[in-house]
């Protein structure tokens, strides 16, 4: 299992953050997600999986990867 932490622009609250856990927590492999406005941070458990497909999901939720 591997934790892997992404920084990401534009969460500015609690649905933002529902938003990018419910896209990126659809990547196979995903165990968990938390998503934090405050600080920006995306923290994914699971398989190791790539940053495109985390810069895709998070892009379907309407934010970007730094």
């Amino acid at each position: 299992m591997a934790t892997q932490t992404f920084q990401v622009e534009g969460m500015s609250c609690g649905h933002c953050e529902l938003s990018i856990q419910e896209e990126v927590g659809e990547i196979p492999g995903v165990t968990s997600v938390n998503a934090d406005h405050t600080t920006g941070k995306v923290v994914v458990e699971g398989a190791e999986v790539s940053r495109e497909d985390v810069d895709k999901a998070v892009e379907e939720a309407g934010f970007k990867l730094l």
